[in-house]
C-alpha cells in the first residue's frame, strides 16, 4: 500500500483530530460567548453607571427596593470631565506609567539574566540555589511584608518610589522560572558555534539568547504591566506625598473621600480599566505565543 513519505509533526496530528466543522466551531464559540456574558455583567455595570445621571444610579419602581437598570436612560458625559477634574487624574496616570515603564524594564533583564545563568552556565550548587529561589514563590506577600516595610523604612526610602522600583531589578522568580525553560529549549549548538567564533558569554546572551526569547520576554513584560498597574499595597506601605500615589490608590483616595459620587467613581475606575482591556487585546497573541512556546522541544 502507498504510504505518505511526509512525516507529521505531533501538533499536526494533534490539530488534525481536534478539527472542527464549521458548523460546530460556530456553536463553540456561541457556547463561549454566553458563558462569558456573567463575567462581562461588573464591567457593563461599570460603565453604564458612570455614563448615568446621580438621580437615575438607583431608580425606584415602587417597591421597597430599589432596582438596578443596567443600560442609562439618559447618558451623561459630564461624569468622565467631573471626575478628571475631581482628582489629579493625569498626575497619577504619569506616576503609574513611570512605575510601570522601570519595573517592566528592570524585572525582564534582571529575570532574563539570571535564567540564562541557570539554564546554561554549570557550577556547584545551581540546581539547589533554583530550587530555593523557586520555592520563594510558596511564600505569601503577607509574610514578607513587615520584614521589608522595616528595611526599606530603615534605609530611608520611606515616602519615595524606590521601595517599588529596586525589587523588581532583582529578578522576579515566577519570571526566572519561565525564562529559564524557555532557554532550555534553545539548541546548544548555537551557542557552541558562537563561541568558536570568539563570542563571550554576554555576547551569546545578548545577541541569540535574548532574541530567541521575545515571545517568553514579552509575556513576563506583559505581567508585569499589569502587576504594577493594578498595584495598591505598595504605594499605600510606602507614599504619604499625594504628588506620587498611582491610579489604583488614588481611586481608592476617591472613595474614600467622595463616596457619595458613584458616577464619578465608575467614569475613573472605567477609565482605570480601559488601557488594560486595550493592552490585552493588542498583545493577546503575543501573550499566547510566550506562553505556549515555553517548555516545549523545538
Amino acid at each position: 500500500m502507498p504510504t505518505d513519505p511526509t512525516p507529521r509533526a505531533p501538533c499536526q496530528e494533534t490539530a488534525t483530530v481536534f478539527r472542527l466543522s464549521p458548523h460546530r466551531r460556530l456553536l463553540a464559540h456561541a457556547t463561549l460567548t454566553v458563558l462569558c456574558l456573567p463575567f462581562l455583567l461588573p464591567l457593563l455595570w461599570m460603565v453604564s453607571t458612570s455614563l448615568k445621571p446621580d438621580a437615575e444610579i438607583f431608580a425606584s419602581d415602587g417597591r421597597a427596593t430599589p432596582m438596578l437598570h443596567l443600560l442609562p436612560r439618559s447618558i451623561d458625559w459630564r461624569n468622565y470631565p467631573d471626575a478628571l477634574r475631581t482628582v489629579p487624574f493625569a498626575v497619577y496616570l504619569r506616576n503609574t506609567l513611570f512605575l510601570c515603564a522601570v519595573n517592566v524594564v528592570g524585572a525582564v533583564l534582571s529575570s532574563a539574566v539570571i535564567a540564562y545563568g541557570f539554564a546554561r552556565l554549570r557550577f556547584r550548587g545551581r540546581d539547589a540555589l533554583f530550587l530555593l529561589l523557586i520555592s520563594t514563590m510558596a511564600l505569601p506577600g503577607q509574610v514578607t511584608m513587615i520584614p521589608l516595610f522595616a528595611l526599606f523604612r530603615a534605609l530611608g526610602w520611606y515616602g519615595t518610589f524606590l521601595p517599588l522600583i529596586v525589587p523588581p531589578f532583582c529578578g522576579v522568580p515566577f519570571y526566572v522560572f519561565l525564562l529559564c525553560q524557555f532557554f532550555r529549549t534553545i539548541p546548544e549548538e548555537l551557542a557552541e558555534a558562537a563561541r568558536m567564533d570568539g563570542a563571550s558569554e554576554w555576547g551569546i546572551f545578548w545577541r541569540i539568547m535574548l532574541p530567541l526569547a521575545r515571545p517568553a520576554l514579552a509575556a513576563c513584560a506583559l505581567f508585569q504591566f499589569l502587576g504594577t498597574w493594578n498595584d495598591f499595597f505598595g504605594p499605600l506601605l510606602y507614599l504619604n506625598d499625594p504628588q506620587r500615589y498611582t491610579l489604583a490608590y488614588g481611586l481608592q483616595q476617591f472613595m474614600s473621600s467622595y463616596g457619595g459620587k458613584w458616577a464619578e467613581l465608575m467614569a475613573g475606575a472605567t477609565l482605570f480599566t480601559i488601557p488594560i482591556i486595550v493592552l490585552f487585546f493588542f498583545a493577546q497573541k503575543t501573550f499566547i505565543q510566550g506562553i505556549a512556546t515555553t517548555g516545549s522541544k523545538g
